[in-house]
């Protein structure tokens, strides 16, 4: 692709961003929504015109691994509120890691035995597909419940979840997809001994991973307190962000943990460094750390909407009328699968949490937390960077599709609705 091309997509990117947000505004919807539809209206219309967009289903998973997830990851990271993750820490490690892998495996076993075509539909597909749709991105429904002043409690759940349990589903959704790739994945994936590989090796690269980011870090967390222009601090948080990244793939560990532990670190070590007593800073000290700190935030929360807006146009100009018509029936087999496997992960994990007064969660914030779950940029991103060389890789990505599609224009438009009657009363 010419550079030309790349600013013009930018610079298109940026012009239906803005349209959207008003009309997002005006019908009172997602803006997500809007996004997919005018990608979808935009793209057609250069299609109609002869115009070549360039946009080809196997030239996504460079773009959207390297470029778009590490950033999806480090801003929510840098901005999530640390003193409310770390009160509600093992609420949030049980949401995102036990309750992450029981909504994958249950996906898995009522979409396999739901579509039914051994031939064309595998077990390492139906594995595959749980993996991307067990990761969360309740954006729209944390900045609703926001809106209404609901018990912030329910938000860092569904934040903290997200966070937490994207990362881990990125790490099983790459392992399905190297076992798919491998030549003697299928005949092995129903062995125990392949599954206690699997297991294994989830373990090894999502502590690998954590490992990494947290080194990478707690070096340029010290590294930032010898720079003293804010300007600076922004261009180590890149380096933090991208750096944690390819140092972990490198090592062939999770990059997306390396993101995440290398974001936490960092930012808690920037905040710290801004709460340290007034007689250990000069007046100037506070003003540049307190400038660092806001101007990092500002500059990943417009990295991290560029990065979302882009990924929801690439959806609206990747639908087509086909995938409907030809995968309704799996679509709708896998939204009702994934209802089913959120209830039991949701309810099964904080059931356990019922014995202890401090960490129980209220059965209506459960309802919202269960029916909050929504499917976004990170399933989209995974669905995205499918590779073309698998047989079912466009039956998965139109599941992820029609997913998404149900939490945008049924699950996030309603949600205000069930937390009016439910958490407002709580």
């Amino acid at each position: 692709m010419l550079v030309e091309h790349i600013i013009l997509a930018l610079i298109l990117i940026l012009v239906l961003s803005l349209i959207a947000q008003a009309v997002a505004k005006w019908l009172h919807m997602p803006l997500a929504s809007i996004l997919v539809l005018l990608g979808f209206i935009a793209s057609e219309l250069v299609v109609y015109a002869g115009i070549d967009t360039g946009i080809r289903a196997d030239n996504f998973q460079s773009i959207i691994f390297y470029v778009f997830i590490p950033v999806l990851v480090f801003e929510s990271a840098y901005n999530i509120d640390k003193q409310q993750l770390k009160n509600n820490l093992l609420v949030v490690l049980f949401l995102a890691i036990i309750a992450m892998l029981l909504t994958c495996f249950i996906a898995a076993v009522l979409l396999f035995y739901g579509i039914a075509h051994d031939t064309g539909f595998l077990w390492i597909a139906a594995l595959i597909t749980g993996a991307i749709l067990a990761a969360t991105d309740p954006v729209a429904v944390v900045d609703k419940l926001r809106e209404m002043k609901a018990p912030a409690r329910i938000s860092v759940l569904l934040e903290g979840e997200s966070l937490l349990n994207d990362a881990s589903a990125i790490v099983l959704f790459s392992l399905f997809l190297s076992m798919a790739t491998a030549a003697d994945s299928v005949a092995s994936i129903n062995t125990i001994q392949s599954m206690l590989d699997v297991a294994g090796s989830f373990l090894l690269i999502f502590f690998g991973g954590a490992l990494t980011g947290l080194f990478v870090g707690l070096f340029f967390g010290f590294l930032q307190k010898r720079v003293k222009q804010p300007v600076l601090t922004g261009v180590v948080s890149l380096l933090v962000a991208y750096g944690s990244y390819i140092l972990a793939e490198y090592f062939m560990v999770s990059g997306v943990m390396s993101t995440l532990l290398a974001a936490l670190s960092f930012s808690m070590l920037s905040e710290a460094e801004d709460k340290l007593p007034d007689g250990q800073k000069t007046g100037t000290q506070k003003i540049d750390s307190r400038m660092a700190i806001t101007g990092n935030k500002y500059l990943w929360s417009i990295l991290s909407h560029l990065a979302n807006v882009s990924v929801f146009l690439v959806m609206g100009a990747v639908i087509t009328l086909e995938m409907f018509e030809q995968r309704w029936l799996a679509m709708l087999i896998a939204i009702f699968s994934l209802l089913i496997a959120r209830a039991i992960s949701v309810y099964g994990v904080l059931l356990f949490f019922a014995f202890f007064k401090t960490l129980k969660v209220p059965f209506v914030s459960q309802a919202v937390l269960l029916w909050g779950g929504l499917r976004g940029a990170v399933t989209l991103a995974l669905a995205l960077s499918l590779p073309t060389s698998l047989d079912y890789w466009w039956t998965i990505q139109s599941i992820a599709f029609g997913v998404v599609m149900f939490s945008l224009f049924v699950q996030a438009p309603t949600m205000s609705m069930l937390a009016n009657r439910l958490l407002i009363k709580e």
